[in-house]
């Protein structure tokens, strides 16, 4: 087996089938990873709490021994992320990031991927050694975990007191201006609290 095939690649699913293309590839023998977290829907005016991807329409997986073509020909599955003809890897440090956060049965949702801002570890805890962005939205303090190859996010709370700065290993104040990164405002005069609130109440509509 190559070592391409041991790799974490990343496969773009029909929206809203990231379930049944993940459950169809197991199925067939595939590795496959489906980061969810605990979300609501609406459906016919009624919401509903339940299971949703953090990344819609994407699906990890390892070829294994399998082929592309094989994983491509699942139904729901559109292509493999790619940068030219070459599969694109997922960085494993990022994705078992997102594997401790879920498993660690925290609060976790999709966020805005954030360019800006310094990195910060933290420090003791369950989640020591994790590394990302530090913010803080309606009083709680949240690290924010990348996945760069799909220019996405996520948020996880955290308590403040266990978060250093990963290059100086000093304390962190998530209330100080300088370093704390800011969503970028909409065209006109909005509220940046206001924006950050409408990002926080999303909902995934069927």
């Amino acid at each position: 087996m190559s070592t391409e095939n041991l790799e974490w690649y990343v496969i773009v699913a029909r929206p809203r089938s990231e379930k049944a293309v993940a459950q169809a590839l197991a199925n067939k023998g595939v590795e496959v990873y489906l980061p969810v977290y605990r979300g609501r829907y609406r459906s016919a005016g009624r919401f509903q709490d339940v299971d949703l991807p953090l990344f819609p329409q994407y699906v990890f997986c390892r070829i294994g021994a399998w082929s592309r073509a094989y994983v491509l020909s699942t139904p729901g599955v559109f292509r493999f992320v790619v940068f030219g003809n070459t599969l694109a890897p997922v960085s494993d440090s990022e994705l078992e990031g997102v594997r401790r956060a879920i498993t660690s049965g925290a609060d976790l949702q999709p966020w805005p991927f954030l360019k800006a801002g310094d990195p910060v570890e933290i420090a003791e805890g369950p989640f020591r050694g994790l590394t990302g962005r530090l913010i803080t939205t309606k009083g709680d303090c949240r690290l924010i975990l990348d996945i760069s190859l799909l220019q996405r996010s996520v948020a996880l709370t955290i308590d403040r007191c266990c978060c250093v700065r990963a290059s100086a290993m000093t304390p962190v104040s998530v209330f100080a201006t300088p370093g704390v990164p800011s969503l970028p405002r909409r065209p006109g005069r909005q509220n940046p609290r206001k924006r950050i609130q409408d990002l926080m109440c999303c909902e995934y509509v069927l």
